[in-house]
């Protein structure tokens, strides 16, 4: 099936799809927050910039969480399998550089003493049980002092 739109109009949409401060970004960072979590956004730790910038990274705790949109970054459910039919061997070039990219940054992190979770767009329809692992991985709460 051909694209319903021109390129020029394909073009102008991709482009204004957001890499940061996404829906299911804020989200995450929205439960977390409520559930009495702090963290820095966008791979800011201590002046320097984590490698594949993380969404959240939780400094104190040496933890990371992405958040990933399906389609970009290939998840393995049915809207991360989904492949463009018009210049599909661009997309798939592209989508497939975005998996290994994220791969590699993972691995970086690692190996720098860093643990990752990732957050997949589709899990975000069972918002309990995302906060439950999320909560799992980052540990309990920092008290407040107060």
């Amino acid at each position: 099936m051909a694209d319903t739109v021109t390129v020029e109009q394909r073009s102008r949409n991709m482009s204004r799809i957001r890499g940061k401060d996404t829906k299911p970004e804020l989200l995450v960072r929205r439960l977390l927050h409520a559930a009495g979590y702090r963290f820095r956004l966008h791979g800011a730790a201590g002046g320097k910039v984590l490698p594949g910038k993380p969404d959240l990274v939780f400094a104190g705790r040496r933890k990371v969480v992405f958040v990933n949109g399906c389609f970009w970054h290939l998840h393995s459910c049915p809207a991360g399998q989904h492949a463009p039919k018009s210049n599909s061997g661009f997309w798939a070039d592209k989508r497939q550089r975005t998996a290994l990219r994220d791969a590699a940054a993972v691995e970086l992190l690692a190996g720098a003493g860093w643990e990752s979770f990732t957050v997949w767009e589709c899990e975000l329809k069972n918002r309990s049980k995302v906060e439950e692992q999320l909560i799992t991985f980052l540990g309990p709460r920092a008290s407040s002092g107060h």
